[in-house]
């Protein structure tokens, strides 16, 4: 008896699964632009079901965990929200959706620069500094070979 029971509870949670597998799976999180300057106006949208209640966008990051709520229907379905970055540290912030029935709606992450450039102290790409350092080298090992070269054929042509 405990085995038929056992299988029923298996085989109905599997069903369950089945079936709202695909409502989560179409949740889903966007963030547009990906890169904002402080300041900046960032969209989020979600594909939330309006009629489920409004969405709620959760935002973190360095110095941010704040709720932003969403009423306004998105032009291609779902719902969006604007968020303004004025105040925000540089850095990347994550927004992790709620939909109105509390279900998943999915995450995305937004990074914010400074105004004009990229962010203070970080001098351009990572590993710039190994590849200036090589490149100095390589220059001046060619530099002192030239001038050794001009050196002894100067010598060899006063000796001669």
């Amino acid at each position: 008896m405990k085995a038929q029971s056992f299988l029923g509870s298996a085989a109905f949670g599997v069903g369950l699964g089945a079936l709202l597998l695909p409502a989560a799976a179409l949740a889903d999180t966007r963030v547009s632009p990906a890169a904002t300057p402080v300041g900046g106006t960032v969209v989020l949208t979600t594909t939330c079901n309006p009629n489920a209640g409004d969405a709620i966008f959760r935002v973190t990051g360095p110095d941010r965990d704040q709720n932003v709520r969403s009423t306004t229907a998105a032009a291609g379905g779902g719902l969006s929200a604007e968020l303004f970055t004025a105040g925000f540290t540089l850095g990347t912030y994550t927004v992790a959706t709620t939909c109105g029935d509390g279900s998943d709606g999915g995450s995305a992450t937004f990074t914010v620069t400074p105004i004009g450039g990229a962010q203070a102290g970080g001098g351009g790409r990572d590993g710039d500094t190994g590849v200036l350092v090589a490149g100095g080298v390589l220059a001046a090992g060619a530099l002192a070979g030239g001038a050794y070269a001009v050196i002894r054929r100067r010598r060899a042509g006063a000796v001669a």
